[in-house]
């Protein structure tokens, strides 16, 4: 017959144990929200020019290079 054993748990442990087990899903949905609000926004002019092209490695990419004559407004 198998014995019962129980382990008493603090508060600050069970809160640990949740956590733990939160973190991981929570940080992957926060990546793939930031990225998909990143996709929608890079449209607009304040986004692209204030975080976009001051990003290191997608700098170039979103950099404006078209001329003042050729841009309607």
């Amino acid at each position: 017959m198998a014995r019962l054993s129980v382990h008493p748990q603090t508060f600050v442990g069970a809160n640990l144990t949740a956590t733990k087990r939160w973190v991981t899903s929570l940080g992957i949905w926060g990546v793939g929200a930031g990225a998909t609000a990143l996709l929608f926004l890079s449209v607009t002019p304040l986004v692209r020019r204030e975080l976009l092209e001051k990003t290191p490695l997608l700098g170039l990419y979103y950099k404006d290079t078209t001329p003042a004559s050729d841009k309607p407004f």
